[in-house]
């Protein structure tokens, strides 16, 4: 919602001041300008980026339209679904566990918490160190380089794909630069029309200018920005991740454990001590 209005508004201030100023918004009718600007930028994207940090962009995207997922009730399902991982490895031993993370959407427990289910990278990254531990697996130090270097990774491909977009998004000024020069040009062929047909020819070269500095500074940098912002969210919930398995290999109690974890939330995130007491609390274990 918030982007949908976004898209609304920006350009409601711009074309809405430009025409109460006696501008005729007809002369901003120009798809040809558009073609050439929005065209070049993502075939120059497309030649500048790999496949993965393309498909990393567009699942940035997408949020634009969704909203985040990491909010207070998503990081208070994860830390039910971890207390309630670590009471049954503790009450019933870590190979009761091994059924769970070999076949997660199967799993009776994972099914109990679709959120995080539902998001296949945290989904994997948590069963496979889980997976480790089955495996015998007690040095927290070793697991919890291993976990740093997965996540510096990960956080590093998201931010590329942020930075794909952004670079795209400031090429769009030089490429309505491009667009404004096909545009004289194509006057300049005119030279001996009257001044009125002239003027309108000049006036449309000039669209390519105006369009590539409004969509780069307009649109498409402040989204590079916010899928930025997402994978840095992203980036929270699995730390949140990390520093509960910590703990519990540490041999920390279940409760006091997923506690650790909470403190790594945002705050405009974070479930109050409470809150996740009570939540912890109604957990039914298998």
């Amino acid at each position: 919602m918030r982007f949908i209005i976004s898209l609304i508004f920006i350009p409601l201030c711009v074309f809405g001041a430009y025409a109460v100023h006696g501008g005729h918004l007809g002369v901003l009718w120009q798809p040809s300008e558009v073609v050439i600007i929005v065209g070049a930028a993502f075939g120059s994207m497309f030649i500048a980026n790999p496949a993965n940090i393309l498909k990393g962009a567009a699942k940035g995207l997408k949020t634009q339209f969704k909203g985040t997922p990491f909010k207070k009730d998503a990081y208070l399902e994860l830390l039910c679904m971890m207390y309630h991982i670590f009471k049954v490895a503790r009450s019933k031993g870590m190979l009761e566990l091994e059924s769970h993370i070999e076949t997660p959407h199967e799993s009776g427990i994972f099914k109990k918490y679709p959120m995080f289910q539902h998001n296949h990278h945290a989904e994997v990254f948590f069963c496979d160190y889980i997976r480790m531990l089955t495996m015998g697996v007690e040095n927290h130090y070793q697991l919890e380089d291993m976990m740093n270097a997965e996540l510096e990774i990960h956080h590093k491909a998201g931010h590329e794909a942020a930075m794909a977009v952004v670079n795209m998004g400031d090429g769009m000024p030089a490429l309505g630069i491009v667009a404004a020069v096909l545009g004289v040009i194509h006057t300049m062929g005119s030279i001996s029309e009257p001044p009125e047909v002239l003027g309108h020819l000049i006036g449309a070269a000039l669209v390519g200018t105006f369009l590539g500095v409004l969509l780069s500074y307009g649109f498409i940098g402040p989204i590079g920005q916010f899928i930025g912002k997402f994978y840095d969210e992203e980036g929270c919930y699995f730390n949140a991740m990390k520093v509960g398995i910590l703990a519990h290999v540490q041999g920390l109690a279940p409760q006091v454990s997923v506690e650790f974890a909470r403190k790594q939330i945002p705050h405009h995130a974070m479930p109050t001590f409470k809150e996740l007491e009570e939540a912890v609390q109604k957990v039914v274990l298998e």
